[in-house]
């Protein structure tokens, strides 16, 4: 269903050309207190209510969708959820008391942890505050998808999400972790499709839905969502706010290091749960064949010491025990993630990634046989007309690229030949 365009509406008394209709575009989208056009605004709000069913039934088919997600995984069939249906506000500074107030000093240099981020993600779901591109909430904040973000990472103004990349490092989506977020900006028209959600955690082991905290018309909300979002998904981009100084969404203990005494043989603690869960959040999952638990043991070590490795260490500071610079940079999640490759062997037994030479017309071994089955595990067998074998076939290249589809991957990248972090994600 294609719901019209708000901002696209033009008075038949204002000028018709270019630079005009541009102004009015952007005059649209601001109240008039913000200098927006009255006769715009006014005009916004009749169309507003004219297509108020429309916007109903399409976020409807997103809310369908996100608790389809919730009861039984990834949908079965690709969901016409709507571009997101709500425009947003430009930047300012927080509103209080209905009164705009100046702009906090030092706003790009705040600080937050990722716990807060999810903390004041969630007092908006709770509070059920609605979607309103015009009203702000009583934290001075803007009722929109952009303002959402600027009170969840403390940012001290209101944003949009033309500005909101500038408070952060993009990242990869594989690197994902809660309080970064998922932006899309159309600079050819910013109504169209704009959007940005909070990520608050994977919600599957293949990482195709993930736990999103937005808000969109109606109300902020969160649901399981398809990576990266219902529409315009190979469009978002992610990004990690510059200000995240420590702290995880899950966990309430002390950041600090609890000291190297509380790792190595006989230990049997939460820390070493908790270096388990970061080690496998920054892809040492291969090393883990139960998940991570409180009792030290190998799997832990070599775990740890593929992420010292990885930072490009070597001798005593890559021993397999973590010392206080190897803990920071798991619980900040800022250093370099574990490789795919090595040794060691993914969960189930499976070999680290061989290679890309052995998925290629004409070749044959255990490595095919092994992916194939796998394939099937996951549920991307449905190519297969007798079941995986040995021989690397057409059907094994048309399932893998349903696989990396499924990651929200185009192009080069899901041409239906694993590379290292296909096979990752595959056996994670």
């Amino acid at each position: 269903m294609t719901v019209p365009v708000f901002e696209e509406y033009e008075p038949e008394a204002d000028c018709g050309c270019r630079g005009c209709a541009q102004q009015r575009r952007t005059a649209a989208t601001l109240p008039a207190r913000h200098g927006g056009h009255p006769a715009a605004h006014g005009a916004r709000r009749a169309l507003v209510l004219a297509t108020a069913t429309g916007v109903v039934l399409s976020c409807g088919a997103g809310q369908a969708a996100a608790h389809e997600a919730d009861r039984g995984g990834p949908p079965t069939r690709t969901i016409a959820d709507p571009q997101p249906g709500s425009p947003q506000g430009s930047v300012g500074p927080l509103n209080n008391d209905g009164a705009p107030g100046a702009p906090a000093p030092g706003t790009a240099q705040r600080t937050t942890t990722r716990t807060a981020i999810i903390d004041r993600a969630k007092k908006w779901v709770t509070a059920k505050v609605p979607y309103d591109m015009t009203a702000y909430w009583s934290d001075g904040y803007r009722q929109d998808c952009s303002g959402y973000v600027s009170m969840a990472w403390n940012l001290g103004t209101n944003e949009w999400t033309g500005s909101l990349a500038g408070f952060g490092t993009k990242i990869a989506r594989a690197d994902l972790q809660p309080g970064d977020i998922l932006l899309f900006h159309n600079p050819a028209d910013p109504a169209v499709g704009s959007h940005v959600t909070i990520f608050g955690g994977w919600a599957d082991g293949t990482h195709t839905h993930y736990l999103a905290y937005e808000l969109t018309d109606p109300k902020a909300r969160k649901a399981t969502t398809p990576m990266a979002y219902w529409s315009n998904s190979s469009k978002y981009v992610a990004y990690r706010y510059k200000g995240i100084v420590s702290g995880s969404s899950d966990s309430g203990s002390a950041t600090a290091f609890p000291g190297a005494a509380k790792f190595g043989a006989g230990a049997n603690n939460a820390h070493v749960t908790r270096l388990g869960k970061m080690l496998i959040a920054q892809g040492g999952g291969r090393f883990y064949v139960q998940g991570a638990g409180p009792r030290w043991g190998d799997a832990d070590r070599r775990a740890t010491q593929a992420f010292q490795l990885a930072q490009g260490w070597t001798g005593k500071e890559a021993d397999g025990i973590p010392g206080p610079h190897t803990w920071k940079l798991l619980v900040q999640g800022t250093g370099r993630k574990i490789p795919a490759t090595g040794t060691g062997t993914s969960p189930g037994g499976s070999a680290a990634y061989p290679g890309r030479s052995h998925f290629q017309p004409g070749k044959a071994g255990s490595h095919v046989q092994r992916l194939g089955e796998q394939l099937v595990r996951k549920g991307y067998g449905a190519h297969y007309t007798s079941g995986p074998g040995p021989r690397w076939t057409e059907a094994d290249r048309r399932n893998v690229e349903a696989f990396q589809r499924a990651q929200g991957w185009r192009g080069a990248a899901a041409d239906g030949y694993p590379g290292p972090e296909t096979w990752r994600r595959l056996f994670a």
